[in-house]
């Protein structure tokens, strides 16, 4: 087998990947992508290749690509204009004689009217990758349980209060840890070209239902509002969060747009999301782990 690059290496998911995939393969056949190497020490220490490389800069790019055989492509935040740094990202590999592309894509992703415009980037970068010529696996990551057990139960219990637009939809929350487990299993094994796997943890749950789990576990109640689309956007506008993408201040408080907290809220409601699948157990030889599990993990962060 021969080099695997991961790309956003320095992020939270690149640097689990990276983390695990020593486990797995030599130091010196890991190449590691970020706009700053010097946060990445510890692995250049073990011997990987630690290499520079920015996703809007193509030229770049070529340099950094090479001598891979496998890229985990993990996708960037910049909704809107990401399909463009993705797609420098694949133009770079595919010059340079990558093979396979690995794309940490979204639940429910190309489902004929899908409302989430979280996905329309993931969509049009999918669809990228096919038509580049090279071999793809698409990871569709559900909800990171991670973000409900931080992001949503955290200011939920500050306020005792959390409106709510997803209704009584399901959605199999899943563990980050796992979204990192089957991206490694997938980068080391044979087999996972050209197919797209949902990755999805063990339960199906309401938000609702999510909350209450919340609210139990920290022994303070927890009032969840439904709420229609345009109440969604009101609540957030009253954080102070931009509607779109293309609002969001650099650098600023909040990275995020309503917008795409709102269509997958939506989504869920319509029933996107309502998706079971045993891919995660099935290639990581492990069951995914709980909602309840990950709450464990973070409780001690929540303000009660």
């Amino acid at each position: 087998m021969g080099k695997i690059i991961v790309t956003g290496a320095s992020g939270q998911f690149g640097t689990a990947a990276a983390r695990l995939l020593l486990e797995k393969v030599a130091a010196e056949d890991l190449i590691l992508l970020t706009r700053t190497p010097e946060s990445l020490s510890e692995f250049a220490e073990q011997g990987a290749d630690v290499r520079r490389a920015d996703f809007d800069d193509p030229a770049s790019l070529r340099s950094a690509m090479a001598g891979g055989e496998r890229m985990l492509l993990i996708s960037t935040t910049r909704v809107g204009t990401r399909v463009e740094q993705h797609t420098n990202a694949v133009e770079a590999a595919a010059a340079e004689g990558v093979k396979h592309v690995v794309y940490t894509s979204i639940l429910g992703c190309g489902a004929p009217n899908n409302p989430s415009v979280e996905q329309f980037d993931h969509l049009a970068t999918e669809r990228m990758i096919e038509q580049s010529g090279l071999a793809w696996t698409h990871l569709r990551n559900c909800l990171y349980a991670e973000a409900v057990a931080t992001a949503m139960a955290i200011p939920a219990l500050q306020a005792g209060h959390k409106p709510e637009n997803a209704g009584e939809g399901r959605v199999p929350i899943v563990s980050r840890d796992d979204c990192v487990a089957i991206a490694v299993g997938v980068l080391t094994q044979e087999g996972h070209e050209n197919k797209a796997y949902d990755v999805t943890g063990p339960e199906l749950w309401t938000l609702p239902d999510a909350m209450a789990l919340v609210s139990d576990m920290a022994g303070k109640p927890i009032e969840v509002e439904m709420v229609d689309d345009e109440g969604m956007y009101a609540y957030f506008d009253s954080l102070g969060v931009a509607r779109k993408a293309s609002d969001v201040v650099p650098d600023g408080p909040i990275p995020w747009a309503s917008e795409g907290m709102v269509t997958f809220g939506q989504s869920i409601r319509e029933g996107f999301m309502d998706i079971e699948s045993d891919d995660v157990e099935r290639i990581t030889g492990r069951k995914p782990r709980t909602l309840r599990s990950v709450m464990e993990q973070y409780r001690s962060t929540w303000p009660i």
